[in-house]
């Protein structure tokens, strides 16, 4: 079982964006992709979630076995496929524990207890170290940056899919916010369970350590290797990679 994407190519706007993407993202896995924008990073996490824009003109994403190209984003996120947006949108008069009760109860096909779920919810923030009054705001509305990554955490926490998208989760923390996102992840993540972590930076990788580290560049993984490849990119940036593509 494993969350498969073989030979992908994506189109948007009539323009090719992903390019021959191959990646195997087996339970207990921590993958991270890297590389510099305009290189299909998102692109390619919206494709897997299943986003109308994107139109796949060749290629596979198969969770568990189960084909997904026609899969709608419901039916991919009832299969256990999960994406943490760059940037999520507001909704408006809707709160935060009844969004969250809401999506759940279409993930497990029954009506939830709404008291005893507030109860699991307020526990989950707790350990997240996330305020209570949070469950009651609405929907992102008027959150920060850092609020709204807090915010698509504790959607991971509470729908437990199997497979994780964290797109870009670290954009503009601050240390305190990052710590408490990466411990987020951190206890998500088990031996059942995988991640696909996008990121530009080696910084989130101090606190979620990957198995496996990859360079995408013009929609396509140009390098993989260990989470000494992050420190490589850390220390002198993707020129070398770019030269080597032809992409400079």
């Amino acid at each position: 079982m494993s969350l498969e994407i073989k030979n992908l190519y994506v189109m948007v706007d009539s323009n090719q964006i992903i390019k021959g993407f191959d990646l195997e993202i087996k339970p207990g896995e921590i993958h991270a992709i890297m590389g510099p924008n305009g290189s299909g990073k998102s692109t390619l996490a919206n494709t897997l979630m299943g986003h109308p824009k994107y139109e796949i003109s060749n290629g596979e994403i198969i969770i568990d076995g189960a084909l997904a190209n026609e899969m709608k984003v419901d039916e991919r996120s009832k299969s256990g496929l999960f994406l943490s947006m760059q940037y999520p949108p507001e909704i408006s008069g809707v709160t935060i524990s009844s969004f969250l009760r809401v999506a759940l109860e279409s993930h497990k096909g029954v009506k939830l207890n709404a008291v005893d779920f507030y109860r699991e919810l307020q526990e989950k923030m707790k350990e997240l170290n996330i305020d209570p009054v949070f469950a009651k705001r609405y929907v992102n509305k008027g959150f920060s940056g850092g609020e709204k990554k807090k915010a698509e955490i504790l959607q991971l926490a509470v729908l437990d899919p199997k497979y994780a998208i964290l797109d870009e989760t670290d954009s503009g923390l601050d240390v305190d916010a990052l710590k408490i996102v990466a411990d987020g992840i951190n206890n998500f993540q088990n031996s059942k369970k995988g991640i696909l972590l996008i990121t530009h930076y080696n910084r989130i990788l101090e606190f979620v350590k990957p198995n496996f580290v990859h360079i995408m560049l013009d929609g396509k993984i140009v390098k993989s290797g260990g989470p000494e490849l992050a420190k490589e990119i850390e220390g002198s940036g993707y020129d070398k990679f770019l030269k080597n593509s032809g992409k400079e």
